[in-house]
């Protein structure tokens, strides 16, 4: 990893803002879409970009803004990577997100948010806190060929399980389903009815299948040839060079979990989960010192 000081940290407008502590990812999933060379990397993905300043910088911003809303992170890199471990910085932007007032919508793969659990709980209780959990593939022995460098999806459950325990709301990322490979009725039934068994609130899924453009395309057919021998050439005779991959089954995928959504109040939609993430609660009676 390196480390540069970001002149930045915030993005967005409308009430709801993002932002990136790191940049890069030592996860290793075999479909990232943040290898895209439109994201323009000019270094190694996994030569993890850090914004040491970030804490500083969020700081500066919350201070200067009036009206409370929610900060999201994880959209591009998982804050919750191996690093995170020594740099604590996602951490120690949650502090300053709790401290004047704001709430936190936390996008990841790895069960070190369990680290922070109990500072989620408090964002929770005097804001809002929501936790989105990446599901792609129930068996573990396949989770460990598509994401090798973070803990199982039974793992991810149980995190899922520990936010339901603090009432903490939880989203779950339906998402990429890719062809030929975890794209089952059985796969996504399985998940489907632990997201029930956990209390999620929403799924989010774009289509039941995989997006792929150049960077990330190179990324996946290396991986493709190396554990699923011919699926490459599946793949080039299926889809040629399209950036929308969608599952050949995804017509009967996108039944099943949708009527598993509507049989158990979840929303399904991803406008109706973004929506939710994205609406501050109107229940704060009380006041940061930092706004007086």
């Amino acid at each position: 990893m390196h480390f540069v000081d970001a002149k930045g940290i915030l993005t967005g407008k409308n009430g709801y803002y993002g932002m990136n502590i790191y940049r890069g990812c030592s996860h290793g999933c075999i479909y990232c879409d943040s290898r895209s060379k439109c994201y323009q990397f000019t270094h190694p993905f996994e030569d993890i970009e850090v914004k040491r300043n970030a804490p500083e910088l969020l700081e500066k911003a919350l201070r200067s803004k009036r009206k409370k809303c929610m900060i999201g992170t994880g959209a591009m890199s998982d804050p919750y990577m191996h690093c995170e471990e020594e740099l604590r910085l996602t951490r120690k932007c949650l502090e300053i997100i709790h401290r004047y007032g704001f709430g936190a919508a936390i996008q990841t793969k790895s069960d070190r948010i369990l680290r922070d659990i109990d500072l989620l709980d408090e964002i929770n209780r005097t804001a809002k806190c929501v936790v989105q959990i990446t599901l792609t593939t129930y068996d573990d022995e396949l989770c460990s060929i598509l994401e090798p460098n973070v803990c199982n999806t039974k793992r991810r459950i149980e995190v899922l399980g520990r936010m339901q325990e603090r009432g903490i709301p939880t989203i779950v990322w339906l998402t990429p389903v890719l062809p030929f490979i975890n794209d089952t009725e059985e796969n996504i039934t399985k998940i489907m009815n632990e997201c029930v068994r956990t209390g999620v609130k929403g799924i989010i899924d774009f289509g039941m299948g995989l997006t792929l453009r150049e960077g990330d395309r190179d990324y996946y057919y290396a991986a493709l040839d190396k554990y699923f021998p011919g699926m490459k050439q599946r793949y080039i005779r299926t889809y040629g060079n399209s950036y929308e991959l969608p599952s050949p089954k995804a017509k009967e995928m996108t039944a099943i979990y949708k009527r598993i959504c509507k049989e158990n109040g979840m929303m399904s939609t991803p406008d109706e989960c973004f929506r939710y993430m994205g609406e501050f609660p109107e229940r704060q009676s009380q006041i940061s010192i930092y706004d007086l």
